[in-house]
């Protein structure tokens, strides 16, 4: 069964629930901490759908993104790391800081791992995802080219936005991945044309760090990456689970 849980803001607080259209079931923990119907609420502002202790990135894992960025296709998966600070959720400023020249969209599959793993076969895998959700893996490509490493061109505030709904039920095997920036599609990829699928992420990753529950993967993305400008709207869409939406914006820094 096919099941939307969200993140929300109400009454000066962040509540997890169950969507179910124009009502939300508000959860007493995070679902996947158990959290159980306590009440419910009218739909309000959506928030990022996670509360990672860590966001893990996957780097070159569609070929023809590999291709386009000049790399060779990996032979195990490139991992990297993104600050849960750069979280953001539906509608929130995707915010474009100083200096940098160029700010990318990547549209991603993300997957919310909903028990511990530590060191599991690939075939136990899927039985530790909780779910599903979009993820925008926002990189300052000038940086990334500069530094030789991901951390600055990745780790911005802002740089991972995510959402708007963790969905359960669905299979992760063969669902579209796009992004349209001003209603344009720049990236429309599959999860099929993955280098390593994610059975094989989640038991690389879990060999290097213990995955706790809530943790997030995002899988890499396919070819089309391209620049954001201020004022812009991006949509990240992933079959099944819905529309990411973004507004671009300059930092103020002042």
């Amino acid at each position: 069964m096919i099941t939307r849980y969200v993140r929300a803001f109400s009454q000066g607080a962040p509540f997890w629930a169950i969507d179910e259209g124009q009502v939300l079931r508000v959860l007493n923990a995070a679902p996947w901490a158990g959290g159980v119907p306590t009440g419910q609420v009218r739909l309000g502002r959506l928030l990022a759908p996670v509360a990672p202790s860590k966001i893990v990135g996957i780097a070159s894992n569609y070929r023809d993104h590999a291709k386009e960025m000049g790399k060779p296709v990996p032979e195990e998966p490139k991992i990297f790391l993104k600050p849960s600070t750069a979280l953001i959720g539906p509608d929130e400023r995707i915010e474009i800081p100083p200096r940098t020249t160029r700010v990318d969209h990547e549209a991603e599959l993300g997957v919310v791992i909903g028990r511990r793993c530590h060191r599991i076969r690939p075939e136990e895998a899927l039985e530790r995802v909780f779910g599903y959700t979009c993820v925008n893996d926002v990189t300052a490509r000038d940086f990334q080219k500069a530094d030789g490493v991901f951390a600055r061109a990745k780790g911005f505030d802002t740089f991972c936005p995510t959402g708007p709904a963790v969905v359960t039920g669905i299979d992760p095997r063969d669902l579209a991945v796009r992004c349209r920036v001003d209603g344009v599609v720049r990236q429309d990829g599959r999860t099929s044309d993955m280098v390593f699928d994610v059975p094989t992420l989640i038991a690389y990753v879990s060999s290097i760090m213990t995955l706790e529950p809530g943790d997030l993967i995002a899988t890499g993305t396919p070819a089309g990456v391209g620049p954001l400008s201020a004022g812009q709207r991006v949509e990240i869409e992933v079959e099944g689970i819905g529309v990411l939406t973004n507004i671009v914006a300059d930092r103020d820094d002042r």
